[in-house]
């Protein structure tokens, strides 16, 4: 019985530690998992990202633009189109615009009378501009010459322009329309002018006079370039008068020559004037309707040194009416004051002076009918 007893103790010990591998793997099973999302309020974080600081930016351009890009997918790009090659894009723009107007009147047995005539006015005008972020570089040539034919009288002129204007400008920041500016303007003519029906002694001839401004300023300039208004506190003016005999009689200012008492010339005249002054000009496109549009134009220049307060004025007016793209008329006006072109001079009969003249308000009016192209 005790053999029996130790083999029965001996069976239970085996069966016992056959089955504690299995209690032990009870045991050991591990807990359920919980979610990063559901243990964050606990405090138990077990991933960190770490991420690089992007720097801000501090300042931003006034002229930036801030609006989001919109990507149109819809569209789709046709392989049977021709290859277009990558231009650089040009800051410069140009203007070209030539035009030729006519007016004519004939007569045949007309009872009232009056005589044949035809007048011709030709015109060019060229723009060259530059404009790249704070600096702008504005160029306009204006060529004008017209003529008038009348039966029974020779060849009239009726229209003499010669106009160069130039402005340089710098702006501090890309959306201010105020420039720090450098403008040139200048004027003269082509032929000589005479105070009909006298055409041996001419009033006037090809850079006499002749203007030329030079100064700087501020302009204020629309972001169209319709608008244009330039003020100069320091301008230089010199008026050229090349013409000996012109510059001998003190025309347009300059100093004239001393003569004896038989009016032999002693000391020549002076062929320029300098003059230091003040100078605004205001230039400006609009349209009025659909098919009308004005120019204006207008320069003041007054001089520090001999005449302050006495202002010098020169304002064209232009109304454009255009019938299509090729019909054009025209109706214009232009005023000039300025108290160095005097009129109703004197001259003796040995060349003296024997009144100086005074000065007076010129007027212009202009009507014409013709064809206008641009190119």
């Amino acid at each position: 019985m005790n053999k029996q007893h130790a083999l029965s103790w001996h069976c239970l010990l085996l069966l016992l530690l056959l089955c504690a591998p299995g209690l032990r793997g009870q045991d050991s099973i591990p807990p359920a998992q919980v979610p990063d999302s559901l243990r964050m309020g606990t405090g138990v974080i077990d991933t960190i990202v770490i991420r690089k600081t992007q720097e801000k930016i501090k300042n931003i351009p006034r002229g930036v633009n801030l609006t989001i890009p919109v990507i149109n997918l819809k569209k789709k790009n046709n392989l049977k189109d021709a290859f277009k090659r990558f231009k650089v894009p040009s800051f410069w723009t140009k203007e070209n615009n030539f035009g030729l107007n006519i007016s004519e009147v004939a007569f045949v047995n007309w009872n009232a009378g009056g005589d044949n005539a035809v007048s011709a006015l030709g015109f060019f005008q060229f723009k060259r501009n530059y404009k790249f972020r704070y600096f702008k570089w504005d160029n306009n040539l204006d060529l004008r010459y017209g003529v008038n034919a009348q039966e029974g009288r020779q060849l009239r002129k009726t229209e003499d322009v010669i106009r160069l204007n130039s402005n340089l400008g710098y702006r501090r920041d890309t959306i201010s329309n105020w420039y720090y500016s450098v403008q040139l303007n200048f004027n003269t003519q082509f032929s000589n002018g005479f105070k009909y029906p006298d055409r041996d002694n001419p009033i006037s001839r090809f850079m006499s006079p002749g203007y030329l401004f030079l100064g700087a300023g501020t302009s204020y300039i629309s972001k169209d370039r319709k608008f244009n208004l330039y003020i100069s506190p320091l301008t230089q003016k010199s008026t050229f008068v090349l013409d000996q005999e012109l510059a001998n009689r003190g025309a347009f200012g300059v100093e004239k020559a001393i003569l004896d008492a038989d009016g032999n010339v002693i000391t020549p005249g002076q062929n320029h004037l300098l003059e230091l002054g003040f100078l605004i000009t205001h230039n400006w496109e609009g349209n009025i309707s659909k098919n009308i549009d004005f120019q204006s134009r207008l320069n003041l220049y007054t001089d520090y040194l001999n005449s302050f307060g006495n202002v010098d004025v020169d304002w064209e007016v232009i109304f454009k009416f255009r019938v299509n793209k090729y019909i054009l008329t025209t109706l214009g006006t232009h005023f000039i004051y300025d108290d160095d072109i005097l009129f109703d001079q004197v001259v003796g009969p040995n060349g003296n002076i024997v009144e100086a003249g005074v000065p007076k308000l010129q007027f212009k009016q202009i009507l014409g009918l013709g064809v206008s192209y641009d190119f």
